[in-house]
């Protein structure tokens, strides 16, 4: 049994997340915490929001609530949210919690220690109009890189290129749109990142088999122009972790508050400790998953994430573990490997908070299961490219996959069992070459599952999957016991028995898909057996002559062309 520490990147506060972020980052880590709790591993997923820095602010503003107010009820809303699609977290957190004020403040101080915190007079824009400095995020304007109109004072979205607000071409207030600006002198905080370059340049190098999008995006903030530049890591802000707190090593630093981007990676450190402290359990328990004099040598660390987030997770936090062991006393635990996620587009156009445009995770719950909406999305996410959602191939997909194959297999087997031999497992007769041929199938099919599974290649893993439901249907039209029936009822029996297994063996090795469908079709099957088929022929042998079972309802419904024209009338506009 190994340990598996998952952490999936944490959802602003600003609002109901859409699909293109689910796809990124929850729902795939979700995906691979269930498989790895399946085959026996212990698992810590953990994720929160991330609650600090301008979208929180000009989110509650907008709302006219206090943002602490507008935090705490959005937590919920998310979380909510997230038990609605089966995101199966150990714990879903804050980085507002008191546990993340202190362990950042602490990471801060551990940092100066080692000499990589340099305080630094930079120029700021302040605006006129709303008589503040503006954050980095509280600028918007046109990218110098791509051209991108509605680019960030940190970051554009468009091309993902690192940007400070003075790079902006036409800037604007993200609070006013005043251009009434000017840039004026303030002091912040630098964490000295580039002195680690070579040490993260080396380390990155050494993690074998990451995904290229990761990497390269990693090298290119690595080398590209000057190379990897110091960051800064405060903001004149009210709200987030303050600079200023009893025995930091720095003055002058009131009514400043660490850069969202320093605290919010922390935070799964610090989420963790939450997890421990909601469940009465004193440090150890959450040290053995982070530090390595602690327990956490042995543990196996997988990040998931958007390509947007990938620069801060190879390089400035990574710095930040780094240079706070730089006295070999606190040795963090490294991340081994990072998934990361393209984006996922809309339609023909991008899925967009900012602009509202998309099927929005309250949305997609309102109309159809989650269990809808993960088949797809995980069966199309976006890996190697970008991908697109359209209702038309949504469409098809849940009714090819998901009633067709999945679905119907279900409902012809538990029906036809029922109307034949009663809702008992049937006795009688012996299982023949054919049987033998499918155990053989299944078992080379499952194999080829595992392997995918295992190297998170999520798209490869519903094909594998979606295949294993075919050998099924396969059989099934080729044994036909429909028609042996007529003929000899105990070789149709026999079938059946073995098919009846078979609608088990799916439910087990498709949880991490469709948890809900797999639930539902195991109380059907009265069983709660969910052991991992390691051994195919004994897997299927699970539910005895005599069990009893259910009939269950349709398991998928499928989509009409009159549903499909409504949604995408529905969600042609913005939200």
């Amino acid at each position: 049994m190994a340990r598996i520490l998952i952490t999936s990147a944490l959802p602003y506060i600003n609002g109901i997340k859409h699909l293109g972020n689910l796809v990124g980052s929850q729902l795939p880590a979700d995906l691979y915490a269930r498989y790895c709790r399946a085959r026996g591993h212990e698992v810590m997923f953990i994720c929160a929001t991330d609650e600090h820095g301008t979208p929180a602010e000009l989110a509650a503003a907008k709302a006219g609530k206090p943002v602490a107010a507008y935090c705490t009820e959005m937590h919920e809303v998310q979380a909510e949210l997230a038990r609605g699609f089966k995101l199966s977290f150990d714990h879903f957190g804050r980085s507002s919690s008191r546990r993340n004020h202190i362990l950042t403040q602490h990471m801060a101080a551990r940092l100066a220690a080692a000499g990589l915190i340099e305080v630094v007079s930079e120029k700021q824009v302040y605006s006129h109009t709303d008589g503040r400095f503006l954050p980095d995020r509280y600028i918007e304007g046109t990218c110098p890189n791509c051209g991108y109109e509605r680019a960030r004072g940190d970051q554009c979205e468009n091309c993902t290129k690192q940007l400070d607000p003075t790079d902006l071409i036409n800037p604007r207030s993200a609070i006013s749109g005043s251009t009434d600006l000017e840039v004026r002198e303030t002091k912040h905080l630098f964490l000295r990142q580039s002195t680690l370059r070579d040490t993260l340049d080396i380390w990155i190098d050494s993690q074998r088999g990451w995904p290229v999008l990761t990497t390269s995006i990693a090298k290119k903030w690595l080398h590209d122009g000057d190379g990897l530049q110091d960051r800064g890591i405060t903001r004149d802000l009210d709200w987030g972790v303050p600079v200023q707190f009893d025995g930091a090593p720095w003055q002058g630093m009131d009514g400043k508050v660490f850069y969202v981007w320093f605290d919010a990676p922390i935070e799964y450190i610090a989420a963790t400790a939450e997890w421990a402290d909601a469940h009465g359990l004193d440090d150890r328990a959450w040290q053995r998953w982070w530090r390595e004099d602690m327990g956490a040598q042995d543990v196996r660390y997988v990040q998931f994430m958007g390509k947007d987030n990938v620069p801060f997770h190879t390089l400035s936090f990574p710095a930040t573990l780094m240079g706070a062991n730089f006295d070999k006393t606190e040795p963090w635990k490294m991340v081994d490997y990072i998934k990361s996620f393209n984006y996922l587009n809309y339609d023909g156009g991008q899925f967009s908070t900012s602009l509202g445009r998309g099927v929005f995770m309250d949305q997609a719950l309102s109309i159809l299961p989650a269990d809808y909406w993960r088949w797809w999305l995980l069966s199309h996410a976006p890996e190697n490219n970008d991908s697109e959602f359209t209702w038309e191939n949504f469409q098809t997909s849940v009714n090819k996959d998901l009633a067709d194959v999945l679905g119907n297999l279900v409902s012809r087997v538990t029906k036809f069992c029922r109307s034949k031999f009663g809702e008992v497992v049937p006795e009688g007769g012996s299982f023949g070459p054919r049987e033998a041929q499918l155990v053989a199938d299944l078992a080379k099919g499952l194999e080829n599952y595992q392997s995918v599974m295992d190297g998170m290649a999520v798209r490869r893993s519903a094909q594998e999957l979606r295949a294993l439901w075919a050998l099924g249907n396969e059989y099934l039209q080729e044994a036909a016991p429909w028609t042996r029936f007529k003929t000899d009822p105990e070789g149709a029996a026999a079938q059946i028995r073995l098919a009846l297994n078979l609608i088990r063996f799916y439910a087990v090795i498709s949880q991490p898909f469709i948890p809900d469908a797999a639930a539902r079709t195991m109380a059907a099957m009265n069983c709660e057996d969910w052991s991992w088929p390691d051994d195919v022929a004994t897997a299927l042998n699970t539910l005895p002559a005599g069990h009893a079972f259910e009939v269950p309802e349709v398991l998928f419904a499928k989509i009409t062309d009159e549903q499909r024209a409504e949604w995408e009338a529905q969600f042609a506009g913005q939200r």
